[in-house]
């Protein structure tokens, strides 16, 4: 009986295992190179948020906060973790 009863539990395996594979482990790999992208940005970066905004970074207030202009003279405080892509990097060294 503990045969049949491992048997029926085959699938749930097989399932669990093909979710890990195609959801579960690329999620985690977009988390970790979007945690590298936010880490790795300087002032001077072009970048786009999640709500559709396209500004440049002016400076960086903190671990959570950034602070990016989007027209001239016009700056806004940003959370970090809410910038979706990096256009163009800084050409400064």
């Amino acid at each position: 009986m503990s045969a049949s009863g491992f048997a029926q539990f085959i699938p749930l395996i097989l399932i669990f295992v093909i979710f890990y594979f195609l959801l579960i482990r690329p999620q985690q790999k977009r988390v970790a190179e979007h945690k590298l992208m936010i880490s790795k940005l300087t002032r001077g970066d072009t970048v786009v948020t999640a709500g559709g905004i396209v500004g440049k970074i002016s400076r960086i207030i903190d671990e959570e906060k950034a602070e990016l202009e989007i027209a001239d003279n016009i700056n806004v405080k940003i959370i970090r973790s809410t910038i979706s892509q990096v256009l163009s990097k800084s050409e400064t060294k």
